[in-house]
């Protein structure tokens, strides 16, 4: 015996919100919950049986805090509302819904997506050194600098350090043309991707030049003592065990430092061990050291993203 509910919402903008471009999330509720899921006008019309209306009413429901205010609706915040139905942790995904770590100097909120991506940034505020371990697309590196610039913005600390090993995917520095700064460039991309959100175009240049942010190859780190700084080492499955200990002991008073990566994807020779996995098996257990793991299903860019991340770890395995 088939059912129908019809849930009306409050606005144009909550139910533009809900539907996602090209309905997008229409058809995600539907794969999610198996009912048939329908937007007229502000009216959402949800039929199928019993179980199939009434899980697609919790899930409707359990995203209403975005949806309300017209904030857009992702296919990861439909997925992790899903999964907190499936493992009772409604409570924590209010949690993590309110939990706003920063606005955008547009006034977006930027919030963690996935309970995973949440634990992170739960483990950067408490702990002095964090590691971060997963694949692209999953916001390793632009939590890190929300959070980092955050808190620079709030004077915590004095500076904030970008630094990356100069390995490259394939391709050799050297033939790039221009200085040091204009190669070390396009590697700092999602570096930059999150100054941006938080910071004028026009003021980074500014507060480069006065050595508030810096950004440095990994080789540039040698022989200092980092104090009062955030330091973020990204693409750290490129370092080798002797550039990993020689950056992590550089840690100063009043510093934080947060290392991310992906050891399946290392670009250094094939004989060459790489430091972040080495790190991991050393560091592991030692008081005051946070590791995160973040998997395919905390990949927040195009749902595509998603799907290749999994067929190349079937492929691999």
């Amino acid at each position: 015996m088939g059912k129908s509910l019809v849930i009306e919402l409050p606005s144009s903008e909550s139910a533009i919100a809900l539907a996602g471009a090209h309905e997008e999330n229409l058809k995600q509720l539907a794969r999610q919950t198996g009912a048939t899921v329908v937007l007229r006008g502000q009216e959402l019309l949800i039929s199928g049986t019993d179980a199939q209306v009434e899980l697609g009413e919790r899930l409707v429901r359990s995203l209403e805090p975005y949806w309300s205010i017209g904030k857009t609706i992702t296919g990861v915040d439909i997925l992790t509302a899903r999964h907190a139905l499936d493992t009772q942790r409604q409570e924590d995904l209010q949690d993590l819904q309110r939990d706003v770590l920063a606005r955008t100097r547009r006034g977006e909120e930027i919030r963690a997506k996935t309970f995973r991506q949440r634990q992170y940034v739960q483990a950067i505020r408490k702990h002095d050194l964090t590691f971060c371990i997963g694949p692209a697309g999953t916001g390793k590196t632009f939590l890190a600098a929300i959070i980092a610039v955050q808190a620079l913005l709030s004077n915590e600390y004095e500076r904030l350090i970008l630094t990356r090993p100069a390995v490259e995917a394939g391709e050799k520095l050297g033939f790039l043309p221009g200085d040091l700064q204009q190669k070390v460039n396009p590697y700092l991309r999602p570096l930059y991707d999150a100054l941006h959100e938080m910071l004028d175009p026009e003021k980074i240049p500014n507060l480069m030049e006065r050595g508030v942010i810096e950004v440095a190859p990994l080789a540039y780190m040698r022989g200092r003592t980092l104090n009062n700084a955030f330091v973020i080492l990204d693409e750290a499955q490129n370092t080798t065990p002797a550039q990993m200990k020689m950056v992590l002991t550089r840690l100063g008073f009043r510093s934080r430092m947060v290392v991310t990566g992906d050891v399946t994807q290392t670009d250094l020779p094939t004989n060459q061990q790489s430091g972040l996995a080495i790190a991991q098996k050393i560091l592991q257990n030692v008081d005051g050291i946070a590791f995160c793991q973040l998997s395919k299903a905390d990949v927040v860019r195009n749902p595509l993203v998603q799907r290749i991340v999994a067929a190349y770890e079937q492929y691999e395995t």
